[in-house]
């Protein structure tokens, strides 16, 4: 019965603040890991062209991309920790090889001040979502109704062709991912504060991964909004 005590309020705040931290730091390292790769890849004509030259290579890319992030999602629970950990890094570095393009479209004056731009709007909207008492469970709805629609607004965009439709898909992307960074991240606070006392460290592990990949995703697609409106191309 000892695993249904709760935890007094420095307990708390202690678990609050490990967990959060591994949060971060799991999300610091998928994100470098990102970087490092599409700026290696783009720095590889051999690559490049094996990843865009070749649809087939490319889509297979995207979803191996798709599945790792679906299987993590779902699996979490029956996985290993070793396991999660290993996907979300196999992810982070697939996701760095077809985000290379960023590289070779945009210049690096663009692309190093949209990601300091990202940077911090993404932590503004975390501090947010972890200090705010307001419950933001019914915004997290509305910004995933919009994250669906913009899914199928870039869609239909693939066969348009629209320079218009996509800058309007990105300013409200932009708005979309704000709230979501806000969202999730109160999410992660909830699920510290919850945990049980004696909980196994792999599961602390794997939440942290999830929340990781939950605010990965949130800036690398905030990132990529932004410089649609603000990179300069070359």
């Amino acid at each position: 019965m000892q695993n249904s005590i709760p935890y007094s309020k420095p307990q708390t705040q202690i678990i609050v603040n490990e967990f959060i931290r591994s949060v971060y730091n799991w999300m610091a390292i998928g994100l470098g890991l990102t970087g490092f790769v599409a700026f290696y890849v783009s720095n590889s004509q051999t690559l490049s062209n094996l990843i865009f030259g070749n649809k087939l290579v490319f889509f297979g890319l995207i979803i191996a991309e798709l599945g790792l992030v679906f299987y993590l999602s779902a699996r979490v629970q029956k996985i290993q920790a070793s396991t999660a950990t290993a996907l979300f890094v196999i992810y982070s570095a697939l996701n760095g090889a077809t985000l290379s393009f960023v590289f070779l479209v945009y210049t690096s004056s663009s692309i190093t001040s949209t990601f300091f731009i990202c940077s911090a709007t993404f932590i503004t909207c975390s501090v947010y979502g972890m200090i705010t008492r307001r419950d933001l469970t019914s915004l997290g709805g509305f910004m995933i109704m919009g994250l669906i629609g913009i899914i199928i607004a870039s869609v239909v965009n693939l066969f348009i062709q629209s320079s218009g439709m996509s800058i309007i898909i990105s300013y409200i992307g932009v708005l979309v991912f704000v709230g979501l960074t806000a969202y999730d991240t109160q999410k992660l606070k909830r699920m510290a504060t919850s945990q049980p006392v004696g909980v196994d460290s792999g599961v602390v592990r794997k939440g942290a991964i999830l929340g990781a990949l939950s605010l990965y995703l949130d800036f690398i697609n905030l990132f990529l909004m932004l410089l649609r409106i603000l990179g300069d191309r070359k």
